[in-house]
């Protein structure tokens, strides 16, 4: 069955019984969940550890893919969980591979490659795991003696490479990233290695996200932690556009200013920020990092991941950095305690600063993506669906012009039509509420994830629609556009495909802002090589084609359109 068009209760879901939040909600249920599922079927194929296609491979292509589409969809993410008789035991731990799906004149080829990290040639030379990841400890070398196998566990844990994230791109080159610093250039013609690049050899940062932000001309804006002995400090980042050298990667990279954690010792993990024209915002929420037991996790024989919590006591504070002055505003704007991953849209407008983002009101999302949990089926299953938080869009609205003699305890938001409310407490202290982007019905498809824009024309600026994934399952089960004008519903759905993070393509002559296409990769668990890449017309939502790969690929997390020159 596949659904397009605005969104109704009654079809969405076949397989999958749907109990109304009347209903007892289950042991350990949380407030936040609306809905509790029954009956979901297994994804555990999609959590496999997969071979590499290095070479390219045709596609059947079924219907018609614009001849206009001249380029590739790339994308990154985990693609194997096991070396020797030693697991990953987290999701985001999996080797990285990359994808290439290449569109030419209407025909696509497909090829993959596991990124040449350092971390994936120590594995595989050793066949078992040896650098640790994210949920992962890897053992004392047992081909140590007793005394270097216990001297080993007073090591710091060395930084992964594991550039498993996503597609980024710095001066005109494609890199992969993941949240260390380290990140790997590539060649998006055959996806090989290139070179291997440390972020800390240029700037004082212990890491960056994979998600940077682009000002127009290229200069591209990130943000990234660094660790000393008084404790962490959240910077924000500037990456000129253009190399002076060709051989030039991260050069000329400065720290335009630095933010002091609430806690210095518990500093907030965050896996991406949002930019407005002028402003680049720090989200600084209660899903905190336990600094001590990170560093001691070795000795502890606990992963990376033990010292990550949620603290739904604290509140999420919003920070304001000036682009173009490093210069950081002295208000700052608190909300409830929400977690968040991805941010849809920043801009300004007559005074105030809208930010638009997916957010839950629970953090502890990162602790369940645990393979174990994916890989349930049953009961089992159903119990960690239903225990997890959903994300849902929502909008915040700042108000950039708090002065001394700005009235207190009461809205200054002005705006009209506008539900969100922001109230100055006190002389440097806003409290917002938000304001949903959604109707009801979106509770329906699981809420959103992995939002999606016409980047390059609505960056920064006022937009109608975003895109994402509808998450009536641990992974992405719907592609969804959501029109901000009625906050209504267009739907692709499928059942039994999941589809990945949509990605909007412009036509070559848009004038709309949704004149383009979607580009997903759309997956099975419960047929044998039955991948696609799904082509959306993205006003509608109605398939215009899809071209099927006779590979098995395992669920992705992000990438990018790299336009054909």
């Amino acid at each position: 069955m596949q659904r397009t068009g605005a969104a109704t209760p009654s079809t969405a879901m076949a397989l999958v019984k749907l109990e109304s939040s009347d209903d007892p909600k289950p042991a350990g249920a949380k407030d936040c969940i609306t809905t509790a599922l029954k009956g979901l079927e297994t994804i555990a194929p999609l959590v496999r550890s997969v071979e590499e296609t290095p070479e390219p491979i045709s596609t059947e292509v079924q219907g018609n893919i614009p001849s206009w589409i001249n380029g590739s969809l790339l994308r990154n993410g985990p693609g194997k969980f096991e070396f020797g008789n030693t697991h990953y035991n987290h999701w985001f731990d999996g080797m990285a591979m990359l994808h290439q799906f290449k569109i030419l004149n209407g025909e696509v080829t497909y090829m993959s490659r596991f990124l040449n990290s350092d971390a994936y040639k120590k594995n595989s030379e050793r066949d078992r795991i040896m650098m640790s990841e994210f949920g992962t400890l890897a053992m004392p070398d047992p081909c140590k003696n007793f005394f270097q196998r216990f001297l080993s566990r007073f090591e710091m844990i060395e930084a992964t490479d594991n550039a498993s994230v996503s597609f980024v791109k710095y001066k005109g080159d494609y890199y992969v990233s993941t949240e260390t610093n380290f990140m790997h250039r590539v060649d998006p013609e055959n996806l090989e290695t290139v070179e291997k690049v440390d972020w800390s050899k240029f700037i004082a940062v212990n890491g960056a996200t994979a998600h940077p932000h682009y000002d127009p001309d290229g200069t591209a804006y990130n943000m990234g932690n660094s660790y000393g002995s008084k404790g962490a400090l959240y910077n924000i980042i500037c990456v000129p556009p253009e190399k002076t050298d060709t051989k030039e990667t991260l050069q000329g990279a400065k720290v335009l200013c630095s933010i002091l954690p609430v806690n210095k010792s518990h500093p907030s993990y965050y896996h991406s920020f949002a930019m407005s024209e002028n402003y680049v915002v720090f989200i600084e929420q209660p899903i905190k990092m336990d600094l001590l037991k990170i560093v001691t996790c070795k000795l502890r024989g606990k992963p990376l991941s033990e010292g990550i919590y949620w603290d739904p006591k604290q509140e999420t504070v919003f920070h304001l950095v000036h682009k173009r002055t490093g210069e950081v505003s002295p208000v700052k704007y608190h909300t409830k305690a929400i977690s968040t991953f991805h941010q849809i849209n920043a801009f300004e407008e007559d005074g105030f600063l809208m930010l638009d983002i997916c957010c839950s009101d629970d953090g502890q999302a990162i602790n369940n993506y645990l393979i174990q949990n994916l890989r349930k089926s049953g009961d089992a299953l159903d119990e960690v669906y239903n225990e997890m938080c959903r994300a849902f869009p929502r909008r915040f609205v700042l108000p950039l012009n708090v002065a001394s003699d700005s009235p207190t305890g009461q809205n200054l938001n002005t705006r009209p039509l506008s539900q969100a409310t922001c109230a100055k407490i006190s002389k440097d202290k806003v409290y917002c509420c938000h304001e949903d982007l959604h109707g009801d019905d979106l509770q329906e498809y699981g809420g959103l994830e992995f939002p999606q824009i016409h980047y390059s024309r609505y960056n920064t600026r006022p937009y109608r629609y975003f895109y994402g994934c509808g998450f009536r399952h641990l992974v992405g089960d719907s592609l969804l556009k959501m029109d901000l004008k009625d906050k209504s519903l267009k739907v692709w759905y499928q059942q039994g495909f999941y589809p990945s993070e949509p990605v909007f393509v412009p036509s070559p002559d848009a004038v709309d802002e949704d004149d383009g296409v979607i580009l997903s990769v759309v997956l099975s668990p419960s047929r044998d090589k039955a991948t696609f890449l799904l082509v959306l017309n993205a006003k509608t939502m109605d398939e215009l084609g899809r071209a099927n790969v006779p590979v098995n690929i395992p669920y992705g997390f992000h990438g990018t359109f790299s336009p054909s020159a």
